[in-house]
């Protein structure tokens, strides 16, 4: 990529801008450095044909960007960063229960539960503080304190890269499952550009979670859903570094699932090891295994785990996506040398095949 003008700006449209050899450390918040051929800022959705076809930019490898909050740049991406910036926010139904309220993919996570709070919805109030913006949400299924962003979702709508249309998906076709979706599965074909949800006015508290009614009572007053987004908020504050402070981007390894003799072997092993019942799989906490493994806090240099939370890796500085993925891989092999277990991450390393060094 040597052969570009540095974050030369070579194109611009109706709803769209084009930046060449453009840098994204300040598109992550693990805030490594990284750099993409091209950059592309999408500002209103109507925009996608025409930016597709330009240079025939339908040919190069496309990533899919929200706020940065769930990769790695391991390594400079070799094709094209597309960002979706469009904002907005509309009840499209509404019932005496529930409306259906549809929101563009650019929009903040964080301050669209906010919003949803403000208006009277129920639902999203354990995903408070979560970072990223909208349209990545339903990519990952976003889930914390209990709650999975799927649940809510009613449709999601797409630009398919294969058809070059607009097109709509049922929650059915989204293919929901534990931080994972259709769209994680077929990050090449489906851009992300607004979804819908479903929020009630009412419905029941989910705060069996642990913490979360000890820190309500700490609250004081009558359980509603602010109150409990002000509880998982100071829960995720003590506990989560601030990407802001930090680099991070939350939690990077999944829990894993495992058949129940397993999880029954482990538990025999070691009695304090937390399980939860998934289906006919259990999921086992990841945070335990790391910490038990005697890596919370543990550092390489300018990469690490964080001494918060055993889950969170972090950046001290100056470490490079590389740095950050040789300490994940650390992590991944300590604890499969120490339990057996298999960890696997959460954020999306890229270029893919990082993953294989």
């Amino acid at each position: 990529m040597s052969g570009y003008a540095v974050d030369a700006a070579i194109a611009a449209g109706a709803g769209y801008t084009i930046v060449e050899n453009a840098s994204l450390e300040g598109r992550n918040s693990f805030r490594v450095k990284a750099r993409a051929h091209l950059l592309v800022d999408i500002h209103d959705d109507d925009a996608l044909a025409e930016v597709f076809a330009f240079r025939g930019l339908h040919t190069q490898p496309v990533l899919v960007l929200g706020e940065g909050s769930n990769l790695l740049f391991a390594g400079d991406w070799p094709g094209i960063v597309l960002v979706m910036t469009t904002r907005g926010i509309k009840v499209v139904e509404s019932t005496p229960a529930s409306d259906r309220v549809r929101v563009a993919a650019g929009e903040n996570w964080n301050d669209f539960v906010h919003w949803s709070l403000v208006q009277g919805y129920a639902g999203l109030e354990n995903l408070t503080l979560i970072p990223g913006s909208v349209g990545a949400a339903p990519i990952q299924n976003i889930g914390a304190y209990g709650v999975e962003v799927g649940e809510h979702v009613a449709s999601v709508r797409a630009w398919d890269r294969h058809e070059r249309q607009h097109v709509t998906l049922t929650h059915a076709e989204c293919a929901f499952a534990y931080r994972d979706s259709l769209f994680k599965r077929e990050p090449d074909r489906w851009l992300v550009t607004a979804v819908d949800f479903n929020l009630p006015r009412e419905a029941a508290p989910r705060i069996d979670y642990a913490g979360i009614a000890d820190e309500l009572a700490a609250l004081g007053g009558t359980v509603t859903p602010a109150r409990i987004a002000e509880a998982v908020a100071r829960l995720r504050t003590r506990k989560l570094p601030n990407p802001a402070v930090i680099g991070n981007a939350g939690s990077f390894f999944k829990n894993p699932l495992v058949d129940a003799e397993t999880a029954a072997m482990l538990r025999t092993l070691h009695p304090a090891l937390p399980t939860w019942p998934a289906g006919e799989r259990v999921k086992l906490s990841a945070a335990w295994l790391i910490e038990a493994a005697g890596l919370k806090g543990w550092r390489d240099g300018h990469a690490g785990v964080s001494d918060l939370h055993a889950l969170v890796l972090v950046n001290h500085g100056s470490a490079s996506g590389a740095d950050v993925w040789r300490v994940a891989r650390h992590v991944i092999d300590r604890v499969r040398h120490r339990f057996g277990v298999e960890l696997e991450p959460e954020p999306r390393i890229v270029p893919q095949a990082a993953t294989l060094a």
